[in-house]
């Protein structure tokens, strides 16, 4: 890095001053991920996130289709495990199962 003059300072501490405002928003919007990630839900504002009736969800908890908490007679969901939930039902592209065919063939 080659030393900068004095005129050149302002410009160099406003670029500082704008990264940083950045790496603080970066950091505030992490943390409140990790908050997030620790909600914990009942089974009206799990039915909301998932769109399915109060009953299917209990229906679901029954058959131990889906990740639930019980605390005595209640009954909690994480918000992050129900997103996981939902993304392990996923179903893969044609263009993703032509590219796993493809990296087993070469293995």
């Amino acid at each position: 890095m080659k030393p900068f003059t004095f005129d050149q300072i302002p410009v160099m501490m406003n670029k500082i001053h704008d990264k940083l405002e950045h790496l603080e928003k970066l950091i505030v919007r992490m943390s409140n991920v990790e908050e997030n990630k620790e909600e914990v839900l009942n089974i009206q504002e799990a039915s909301k996130l998932l769109d399915l009736s109060v009953s299917t969800i209990y229906s679901k908890v029954c058959k131990r289709e889906i990740p639930v908490n019980k605390q005595g007679k209640r009954i909690y969901f994480y918000r992050h495990e129900l997103m996981k939930w939902i993304k392990s039902g996923r179903v893969k592209t044609y263009l993703e199962i032509q590219n796993d065919i493809e990296k087993r063939s070469k293995i």
